[in-house]
């Protein structure tokens, strides 16, 4: 969509990561580079450009460290440890979040994350809402992405599935389907990934008993048939009300 400059010998682009993920992989984050995705150029970093209006930065820096430590001979899990920790320090700079970690009531803190229900006229016993996805960020996990429920995340309520403000509104719903899955699944005792793979390694097999896998094929399928969308949607609300 637009390039955002070349730093320490990258490109760095604003992508329509909506179309990426429909298209290319539905795992495409809020960024990515070569080394987890192949059809991203070896000498350049995407950032979805809805993701990146507010946090270019700090993904951009976090990339390059992340470089510098896989050129220093660094495993993956290493050079991903110590980029997370620059990442981390960075956020911790911003005014804001300096003021929001002086708060130690949790409900004062939701009301800084919250932004707006989505389908309470569908919901009793959980609630949906939309969240301040850069704010999560900052204040919880830097790998927060798209979304997420209280059965993967500790910071989120057990009865919440939130929602990151910066998703693209058609794949609200796509995204929505994949948590209240998810989360229905773990409630029943599935594992969010029993044979712990990476989020970027997948096999034929990955679906077996993994929450996050099965709720990835549901997704995945209501995106390539967007007419099951609605009633997949509501049919997963009743059963995540009735858990």
């Amino acid at each position: 969509m637009k390039k955002i400059g070349h730093f320490s010998g990258f490109d760095f682009w604003y992508v329509n990561g909506y179309w990426v993920r429909n298209n290319m992989d539905r795992q495409f984050p809020n960024y990515g580079g070569h080394r987890n995705f192949k059809f991203v150029p070896k000498h350049e970093f995407w950032i979805d450009f809805e993701n990146g209006k507010k946090e270019a930065k700090f993904f951009i820096d976090m990339f390059l460290v992340m470089e510098r430590a896989y050129d220093s001979g660094k495993s993956h899990k290493e050079a991903a440890e110590i980029a997370v920790k620059f990442e981390r320090r960075e956020r911790d700079k911003l005014k804001l979040i300096k003021k929001y970690k002086k708060i130690k009531i949790k409900e004062k803190i939701l009301k800084k994350v919250h932004k707006r229900i989505l389908f309470k006229k569908y919901t009793k016993n959980i609630r949906v809402w939309i969240v301040r996805g850069d704010v999560v960020r900052s204040l919880f996990d830097v790998d927060f992405n798209q979304g997420g429920h209280g059965y993967v995340y500790p910071f989120v309520p057990k009865n919440e599935i939130w929602i990151d403000d910066d998703l693209y509104k058609k794949e609200i719903p796509f995204v929505l389907i994949h948590e209240l899955h998810e989360r229905k699944l773990m409630i029943r005792g599935w594992h969010y990934d029993p044979v712990g793979q990476s989020i970027f390694i997948r096999s034929k097999n990955a679906g077996t008993k993994s929450a996050h896998f099965d709720a990835e094929k549901l997704e995945f399928k209501c995106r390539r048939n967007p007419k099951l969308t609605k009633n997949v949607l509501l049919k997963e609300i009743r059963e995540n009300e009735a858990v």
